[in-house]
């Protein structure tokens, strides 16, 4: 079992940024392949992240490539999301998410791929 708590959201004005945090506990961080994820009111939660488990490999939603950073510190058992130029449709709740061992066929984008989520963080980023 392990434990995933997001930190770091807030308001921000359009084009301003933020870093969320996700800290675990509990089964060894370095072997999950984590995640970012979000969900806007009336809309479902969409893939905007994720990192394997070594920093190795990184990979974006399009919508937010260029502008969002995904990192990991597995000293730290924490994985860090950089959002810039933040834009008003970005505004959600953001989650973070670990996937125990992800295979080589690993479906990052995929919800029902990972195994622990945390509670989630709101980010509101006014125009």
């Amino acid at each position: 079992q392990v434990q995933l708590v997001e930190s770091g959201g807030g308001l921000v004005q359009s084009g301003g940024s933020l870093r969320l945090s996700c800290a675990a506990s509990g089964r060894s961080f370095s072997s999950y392949g984590m995640g970012w994820f979000r969900q806007a009111p009336g809309k479902e939660r969409e893939f905007v992240a994720a990192i394997s488990w070594n920093g190795g490999r990184t990979y974006y939603a399009d919508s937010v490539k260029g502008r969002f950073t995904i990192s990991r510190d597995n000293a730290k058992n924490t994985v860090y999301l950089q959002m810039n130029s933040l834009k008003p449709e970005d505004t959600a709740v953001y989650y973070c998410a670990g996937d125990f061992w992800p295979s080589s066929t690993w479906h990052y984008t995929a919800v029902g791929s990972y195994d622990y989520w945390g509670q989630g963080t709101q980010v509101t980023v006014s125009s």
